[in-house]
C-alpha cells in the first residue's frame, strides 16, 4: 500500500515553480511540495520574503531556489520561466499563487487601484501560464494549479475588483484546461474562503468581523494555509492525471448554505 500510494503522490523527480510563493499560503504550499519529493523554486515580488524563507526551510532541513521578479509584463513572465527552467531543465508543476487587492467601495476604486489588482491577478497569471506551456508541452505534459477564491462565487462589499479578477481565473483555468488537454497538461484551481493570513487581517481582527465569520462559517472558523496544502498536493500528483478543468471550494461550508433555524450564537474566531 505505501508503494502504491508513494507511485501516485510523490512529486520526486519533478520541479515546481510556485509564483508568490513566499506569502503565507505559498509558503505552506512549497513546503509541501519540498516535502513530497519536489525541487521547488518560489518567486516572490519581495526579496526580503524570499530571505525569511530561506531560513524557515533552512530550520526544518528544506530547501528551494528563490526567483525574485515583478510579474507586471509578458516579458517578465517569460523571463521568469526561463530562469526556473534553467534550474533542473524542466517545469513539471506551475502554481498560481500572486494576488493583490485594495478593500474599496465601488464608487471609490481609482484607474491605479482597477490596473494593480487585474495585473498582478490576472494578467500575471494568464501570461506566466502562456510562458510554461511551451516548456511543459515539449516535456510531454504538466501541472499548472491557480488559486483563485470563494469570492468567484460570492461576492462581499470593497472586494468588486478583486472578486472580477478571481471569477476570470476560474473562467480561465476552464479554458487553459480545454486548449492544452492535447498537450497533457492538467489544469486546475482551488477556491479558498476566508484564510487566516497577515494579507486577510484587515477582515478579520475587530470584534464585528470575528464573530461574524464564526456564525456565517458552517464549521465555524476560518481557514489556516496548511487547509489548502493537501488539496494542492493532490492536484499536481500524477494521481489526477485526468482531473482537469476543476474549480475545488475549500470553504469550511459557506456555499452549503445558511440556516434559518434559531440557534446559539457563536462568539467569535480565535484572533
Amino acid at each position: 500500500m505505501t508503494s502504491y500510494l508513494a507511485d501516485l503522490f510523490s512529486l520526486s523527480g519533478k520541479t515546481a515553480l510556485v509564483a508568490g510563493g513566499a506569502g503565507a499560503i505559498g509558503s505552506a504550499v512549497s513546503e509541501g511540495l519540498a516535502r513530497a519529493g519536489a525541487t521547488v523554486i518560489v518567486h516572490d515580488l519581495a526579496q526580503e520574503r524570499l530571505d525569511t524563507l530561506s531560513q524557515d526551510f533552512a530550520a526544518k532541513g528544506l530547501t528551494f531556489t528563490g526567483l525574485q521578479a515583478d510579474l507586471s509584463s509578458a516579458e517578465a513572465a517569460a523571463d521568469l520561466v526561463a530562469r526556473a527552467k534553467a534550474v533542473t531543465g524542466r517545469i513539471d508543476i506551475l502554481i498560481n499563487l500572486q494576488g493583490a487587492n485594495r478593500r474599496k467601495p465601488i464608487t471609490e476604486v481609482t484607474p491605479e487601484d482597477f490596473d494593480l489588482i487585474t495585473t498582478v491577478n490576472l494578467r500575471s497569471v494568464f501570461f506566466l501560464s502562456q510562458a510554461v506551456h511551451p516548456v511543459m508541452k515539449a516535456q510531454g505534459g504538466g501541472k499548472i494549479l491557480h488559486f483563485s477564491s470563494l469570492s468567484a462565487n460570492i461576492s462581499f462589499d470593497t472586494i468588486s475588483v478583486y472578486a472580477a479578477t478571481k471569477a476570470a481565473v476560474t473562467s480561465l483555468t476552464r479554458s487553459q484546461a480545454h486548449e492544452w488537454a492535447d498537450d497533457n497538461i492538467q489544469v486546475n484551481a482551488i477556491e479558498p474562503g476566508f484564510v487566516q493570513t497577515e494579507f486577510t487581517k484587515p477582515l478579520w481582527n475587530d470584534d464585528y468581523r470575528a464573530e461574524w465569520f464564526a456564525n456565517f462559517i458552517p464549521q465555524g472558523r476560518l481557514a489556516v494555509p496548511e487547509d489548502l496544502v493537501t488539496t494542492a498536493l493532490y492536484l499536481v500528483a500524477p494521481a489526477t492525471r485526468y482531473v482537469t478543468g476543476q474549480n475545488v471550494v475549500i470553504d469550511g461550508g459557506v456555499l452549503t448554505g445558511a440556516s434559518w433555524v434559531e440557534a446559539p450564537r457563536r462568539p467569535g474566531i480565535t484572533r
